[in-house]
């Protein structure tokens, strides 16, 4: 199973759906919302959340090297293939640059986590995460992504990956990149074309032919 086929699991079952209830539905926005100003959207939001969102729009909490790293990393976590854009295109770093601002309790493990990356590459690679080679990058990855398999003194990169590969699907996934790669397309106003054949076919059902025949058809 492939890195994209990972996280979109995550995202649909039990560990994905804990992540996005994560997600404050006043405050968070999908990934390519997050770049534009919050005054963009409001048929959604109050006032108050307004100018909140505002606010923290004009408010800068990562600097240039830590946005380089996440934009990095989150690249590494959701690259780019045949099938959609990358992390970086669907706007996740910005995404988490509001995340960690809307949500304060971010802030450290995140920003943390990128001097604890960097530290570790300085002393293996004699450069910062974000200068290193990609099959640098890849080496160090791969000693933080699999909890099970990593080192007792690589367990503070596990939780720094655990949480940007939380923040990156999270962002991912609710961008308008990520929901074309998940192929939902919601409730469509009259447009239904009956119940499923396999769901048909699970309870032994199926419609006649009159039915079918007079039916509207969809494409």
């Amino acid at each position: 199973m492939d890195r994209r086929e990972s996280l979109k699991r995550l995202a649909l079952g039990t560990a994905g759906a804990g992540l996005l209830v994560q997600c404050d539905p006043k405050t968070d926005k999908p990934a390519a919302e997050a770049q534009a100003p919050a005054a963009a959207s409001t048929i959604d939001r109050t006032p108050d959340e307004l100018a909140r969102d505002q606010k923290l729009q004009a408010e800068k909490f990562f600097d240039e090297h830590e946005m380089k790293t996440i934009s990095v990393l989150s690249d590494i976590i959701i690259p780019k293939d045949d099938k959609s854009g990358s992390a970086t295109e669907a706007g996740v770093p910005a995404f988490i640059e509001f995340i960690v601002k809307d949500m304060p309790h971010y802030q450290t493990p995140v920003r943390g986590g990128i001097k604890w990356l960097d530290l570790q590459c300085m002393r293996r690679f004699n450069a910062d995460f974000a200068s290193c080679t990609a099959q640098q990058q890849i080496e160090i990855v791969d000693e933080i992504a699999y909890p099970a398999k990593a080192k007792p003194e690589m367990q503070q990169g596990v939780a720094f990956f655990n949480t940007m590969r939380d923040l990156t699907a999270c962002g991912f996934f609710t961008s308008k990149i990520g929901v074309d790669d998940l192929g939902y397309v919601g409730n469509r106003p009259n447009q239904w074309d009956g119940v499923p054949d396999d769901v048909l076919a699970q309870y032994g059902l199926k419609y006649d032919e009159r039915t079918l025949e007079i039916a509207p058809k969809f494409t």
